[in-house]
């Protein structure tokens, strides 16, 4: 049996014994939680454009650090 399959196993059989209804609720919700971060995430079309044109940017060394970004936002602001 595969090692997840076995902690699969170890962790129902713990399950089992569990009777505190809070108890059970709380690792229900934090399981429900986990499975909907591994949802997958439909992009919209713009959206998909604009990650092809980013990496587009990197190919091209169209980049700037973020050291750099920082001061730029800072005149940004002070010019406003």
């Amino acid at each position: 049996m595969a090692t997840v399959d076995i902690l699969r196993d170890n962790l129902i059989d713990k399950l089992l014994t569990i009777s505190n209804k809070e108890y059970l609720l709380a690792l229900n919700s934090l399981i429900d939680k986990s499975v909907e971060n591994n949802a997958t995430v439909e992009l919209k079309e713009a959206q998909i454009t604009m990650l092809q044109l980013s990496d587009k940017d990197i190919e091209m060394g169209r980049l700037i650090s973020q050291e750099q970004l920082d001061k730029d936002d800072l005149a940004w602001l002070k010019g406003r």
